[in-house]
């Protein structure tokens, strides 16, 4: 299909990248919980648009460009651990009753999953290493072929967003009458995100 080798193996793979556990999950789950589906769903589309950028920055050979100058990629890697860092510590001294980290107006959602998304800077060495592996080698990976991964990522994606979205607000309805277990998880997904950028840190 448009020169992709093996579709169904790529759909595959992407939904097991989808669902291990990640800064752009807990965007979806936290953003559930604090603005409910609507916000859910446009931290799902931020994450969208975020990957479609990481992924045609990754074709365009930016990857390449990471790689060659050291310097640039460890910039990059410490703005995204200073911005994960400071969305957790946000959310750990946040005391009751003070406005949520997570603003509940929907544009706010799209652009800090958005955010956290695009300042993941190996997921553009990831995206250049991944497509290849599914590159019909009888094909030339044109425009067509790169078009149809990156839509179907799209789409996966959203369906993905939709269905953790669903099943995050059912859940936090009733999780909502008890204040308490909510400030607990939201000091919990704040620890999760430095935990987070501390590994993005120290990973080689």
């Amino acid at each position: 299909m448009f020169g992709v080798a093996d579709y169904g193996a790529f759909v595959v793979a992407i939904i097991v990248f989808l669902a291990i556990p990640g800064p752009g999950n807990l965007a979806l789950i936290t953003s559930t919980g604090k603005g409910g589906i609507r916000g859910g769903l446009a931290a799902t589309v931020g994450i969208i648009a975020g990957d479609q950028v990481l992924m045609w920055a990754a074709v365009a050979g930016v990857a390449a460009l990471l790689a060659a100058y050291p310097a640039a990629f460890q910039a990059v890697q410490w703005l995204g651990v200073g911005y994960l860092c400071w969305l957790g510590a946000r959310m750990l001294v946040a005391k009751p009753g003070a406005a949520p980290v997570l603003n509940i107006r929907a544009g706010h959602y799209f652009r800090q999953a958005a955010g956290i998304t695009l300042l993941n800077p190996k997921a553009v060495l990831f995206y250049m290493a991944f497509f290849p592996q599914f590159v019909d080698p009888k094909h030339s990976p044109g425009l067509p072929t790169f078009a149809a991964m990156a839509m179907t990522i799209a789409v996966l994606t959203f369906l993905y967003g939709l269905g953790a979205v669903l099943l995050t607000h059912f859940l936090a309805e009733r999780l909502r009458a008890n204040p308490r277990v909510g400030r607990v998880l939201e000091k919990l997904a704040g620890a999760m995100l430095i935990g987070f950028g501390v590994k993005l840190a120290v990973a080689k």
